[in-house]
């Protein structure tokens, strides 16, 4: 009979798991996680679940039931290691497994503050998995003044949530503006004016010397220019790595990810990779994409080229944030734009151009400009960029002209 492993409990492995029985896959599916907990979202946890807006139950992708119903073996609190290729094996804990295809479903893991710079002290958190979190919430409950190390999505989700629940809260980001790997200037203005607007301290340009500690405990930051900033408790949002170690260790080939062709094989044969550790092509660039989209599709994509689908992976990506009452909405991919166009509406949309041709669009409270941004990609359409500045343009029309 054969047998599947998929290695990582998160949501592609869960797609890939799910995916291959609906296309009729009868063998073995063994799916390893690394966490004690069965596969679950990890968007809420930043919002509604730290807020406690939100169940832990809610959070589950699938009842436990489901997994033996499904047949797919569920090993959870599992390290997998020793994945050799050639023999067609893979060490889980402490059982060696033979396999017919390895999905590397892996996922990501956050940087880490160094110990030289605080990040052994107690309070000072990233923001990552469930147990993350549930470290966190109490400690966030008590806590009056809050220091957010990273100015990217992570941290400044985490700046909005310890905001509404009444701290003190000072965003440190080492670049010249937040957001600035993944929006233009003119989306991270409407963000940065957002925070402020309800009391949080965004400083940009600043890098972080180390956090300062009291009796082993986080009591501040300490910028390289000598600043001081007091707080109780720090979140470190500095980015997310690929976890590539089980794949690298089998000599796959990996360059800021696992990198795979255009239906998820990797550079063994029979391994595949899928979601936020994959390196995929894509508009012919090597491209990974952090998003639940990408997971869930890819996934899936993979599963059905197990089966024999051959079919390349061709995302059109989305993304979204939450951050009080403002949905930040993402269509496409913003690489290599060249022009910006602005438009009002709802809130404001920006929509990225390279040449002619749209390539993304950010929508802030905007659902119509997101909607509208993301059908005009997913066919291939760009409207005329000066068309689409003009107030008076109705979106919808783009759409039949």
């Amino acid at each position: 009979m054969s047998h599947i492993v998929v290695i990582g409990a998160g949501q592609a492995g869960q797609s890939v798991c799910e995916t291959l029985r609906s296309a009729g896959f009868d063998g073995r599916i063994t799916m390893a996680g690394a966490e004690p907990w069965r596969p679950y979202q990890r968007p809420p946890l930043s919002k509604g679940y730290l807020l406690g807006e939100m169940a832990r139950d809610r959070l589950f992708l699938r009842s436990a039931d489901w997994y033996a119903e499904a047949g797919v073996d569920l090993r959870l609190g599992t390290e997998a290691r020793d994945l050799d290729p050639a023999g067609r094996t893979v060490r889980l804990s402490d059982e060696t497994v033979v396999y017919d295809h390895c999905v590397l479903a892996t996922g990501l893991h956050p940087r880490r503050l160094s110990a030289k710079a605080g990040g052994d002290l107690a309070g000072a958190f990233t923001v990552r998995t469930l147990a993350d979190i549930d470290a966190l919430e109490p400690a966030l409950r008590t806590a009056g003044r809050l220091v957010v190390v990273g100015g990217g999505y992570i941290g400044l989700e985490a700046a909005a949530v310890a905001r509404k629940l009444g701290h003190e809260v000072t965003v440190i980001e080492a670049g010249q503006r937040i957001l600035g790997r993944v929006a233009s200037a003119e989306t991270a203005e409407h963000v940065r004016q957002l925070h402020r607007a309800r009391g949080v301290e965004v400083i940009e340009g600043a890098t972080l010397d180390r956090l300062t500690g009291e009796g082993g405990c986080v009591a501040g930051a300490r910028l390289a220019d000598g600043r001081e900033i007091a707080a109780d408790l720090a979140i470190v949002g500095i980015g997310l790595l690929p976890d590539c170690a089980i794949a690298r260790d089998a000599g796959i080939t990996c360059d800021g990810g696992v990198v795979v062709d255009a239906q998820g094989r990797s550079s063994a044969e029979r391994v595949w990779a899928a979601g936020d550790c994959a390196v995929f092509p894509y508009r012919g660039q090597p491209t990974r994409l952090e998003s639940v989209q990408n997971a869930i599709d890819m996934g899936a994509a993979v599963a059905r080229n197990i089966m024999g689908a051959g079919r390349d992976y061709a995302p059109v990506p989305w993304f979204w944030s939450d951050q009080y009452d403002m949905k930040l909405q993402i269509a496409g991919l913003n690489r290599g734009w060249d022009r910006i166009v602005t438009r009002e509406g709802t809130g404001p949309s920006v929509w990225y151009y390279a040449g002619e041709t749209l390539l993304a669009v950010d929508a802030m409270g905007d659902a119509r400009a997101y909607m509208v941004g993301k059908r005009l990609i997913e066919m291939g359409r760009s409207p005329d960029p000066d068309t689409l500045a003009d107030p008076d343009t109705d979106l919808k029309a783009l759409l039949r002209s």
